[in-house]
Order: C-alpha cells, then structure tokens, then sequence
C-alpha cells in the first residue's frame, strides 16, 4: 500500500509539475457563454488576485514554465495534505475496551 500511495504522489506531482504547462489557455465553457453574451464586461478583480498563486502561476518567478509547475505542485501538495487531515479526523477508530 505504501508504494502505491507513493506513485500517486509521484504521478501527481509530475502531471502538476510538467503536464500543467501544456493546458490550454482558452476559456472553458461558462467563462466562454460570460464573453458571448457579455456578462464578463460586470466582472470584478478577485480579492486575492495578487496573492502568491495567483492565475495558475507563482508570483515573483520569471520563468513562465517554472512559475506554473510551482503553483500547480503547491496545489498538489495543499490538496493532499488537506484530504490527508480530513481523512485522519473522520477515521474509524477502534472503540476503547
């Protein structure tokens, strides 16, 4: 089980860190029908839209493949770690003799 888990890891982290750069950069579908019928013109600027992972990239590095395989990887990571607590907190328990 213990190598499975790390394969998972590894995959994921390799398809976060590499593969990402490879996604397309064109609107998905409710972004799409936003800018058809023009929505998208009432749109606001995000709260956090200058924190630190911001649009698919990390803030403050220059190289653009670099910067999405970083975000991508913390998003991994902060994903896993918050499924990882949750599953340790809803885990069932031997009851106490």
């Amino acid at each position: 089980m213990k190598w499975v888990a790390l394969g998972i890891l590894a995959v994921a982290l390799l398809l976060a860190g590499v593969v990402s750069y490879y996604a397309s950069s064109e609107p998905d579908g409710l972004n799409r029908v936003a800018q058809d019928t023009g929505i998208s013109r009432t749109e606001k600027q995000h709260a956090t839209a200058d924190g630190p992972l911001a649009g698919y990239s990390t803030k403050d590095v220059d190289n653009q493949r670099l910067s999405g395989g970083l975000a991508g990887v913390a998003g991994v990571v902060v994903v896993l770690v918050l499924a990882g607590g949750l599953a340790l907190v809803v885990r069932r328990r031997k009851p106490v003799s």
